[in-house]
């Protein structure tokens, strides 16, 4: 019996959020809205909204002894995440400096602070939090190392879900753990390096000749898919997603909304599929939910403020 049916590895961020007509060039100064301080960071982001949806959630993550903190760690209490493996102390808090322009698209420039300070060490003193969690979910905002070891520490049975952002290439036993990994197009592209060009190049040329090759997309996927992880996601915006297994490759359809915001939706894309993969649903199952919880937060400001709650989405 598990304790805690997600654990989320990851970073804890305050988010810096202006508003801006359209994003500065080189050189040049824009003017933007009022400064808004939200809780943020994709680590606690996923487990804020895994919390909201009814996952028993834990943070395994590091912030600073400051205001921000602060502010972080009442996030996640007052979703109802555990915060046992919250360590305070070594840099300030980490901060991510977003703007948001009137489409919804947002461009973010991230300072780790103590997220840099998460060591393989800590997560080894972590243990009983990985033997009492059914799924583990990590990203990149934390040094790889320490996403080396979650992998090493994962207790016999549970999942692992890496979303990895921001994109670099993954060790091989970090990508055979993947279960899924999880992807947007650029990220696809970081992880493939060469293989993405090579991939569109075969698409291209198989089309010239005529030949079925399927979209760009399922060819990332497939070549995703041959590096290691057990299962693929790769996120498509408003055109939806797709998965990957050793079942084949299939599309999740979009749900259209109008996007006001797209921070964090991502994260509660992940946190969502995390979920729902430790309940029981399959992959399709899981990434057709977590599409539904990501359109609701597109459709709400912020970040943690904008996940939804399970009612919230059943009801859209």
């Amino acid at each position: 019996m598990y304790d805690y049916d997600l654990l989320v590895v990851g970073s804890a961020n305050a988010d810096l959020v202006i508003g801006v007509e359209r994003r500065p060039a080189a050189g040049e100064t824009v003017l933007g809205s009022d400064l808004a301080v939200h809780p943020g960071g994709k680590g606690a982001n996923q487990a804020v909204a895994a919390a909201r949806l009814g996952a028993r959630t834990a943070l395994l993550a590091r912030i600073g002894d400051d205001a921000y903190g602060r502010l972080l760690l009442d996030s996640q209490r007052a979703a109802g995440v555990d915060t046992v493996g919250v360590l305070v102390g070594g840099a300030p808090t980490g901060v991510a400096l977003i703007t948001v322009d009137p489409s919804g698209d947002n461009s973010i420039v991230v300072s780790p602070g103590a997220n840099g300070r998460l060591t393989p060490g800590d997560v080894r003193a972590a243990a009983g939090l990985f033997h009492a969690s059914r799924v583990v979910s990590a990203q990149l905002e934390i040094p790889l190392e320490t996403v080396v070891e979650v992998v090493r520490s994962l207790a016999p049975g549970s999942r692992f879900v890496l979303n990895p952002s921001p994109p670099r290439p993954l060790p091989a036993e970090v990508l055979a753990a993947c279960d899924p990994l999880i992807v947007n197009e650029h990220e696809a592209k970081v992880i493939l390096g060469a293989e993405a060009g090579g991939a569109a190049d075969g698409a291209a040329g198989g089309a010239a000749g005529g030949a079925a090759v399927g979209d760009r997309p399922e060819d990332w996927a497939r070549v995703l898919l041959a590096k290691g992880p057990k299962s693929v996601v790769v996120t498509l915006g408003s055109q939806g997603a797709l998965v990957a297994s050793a079942e084949g490759v299939e599309r999740v359809a979009a749900v259209k909304v109008e996007a006001v915001d797209t921070t964090g939706a991502g994260d509660s894309f992940t946190a969502a599929l995390a979920w729902k993969l430790g309940a029981g649903s399959s992959l399709p199952e899981a990434a057709a939910y977590a599409a539904r919880v990501g359109a609701v937060a597109v459709t709400r400001r912020g970040a943690q403020e904008s996940f939804p709650t399970a009612a919230e989405v059943e009801a859209r």
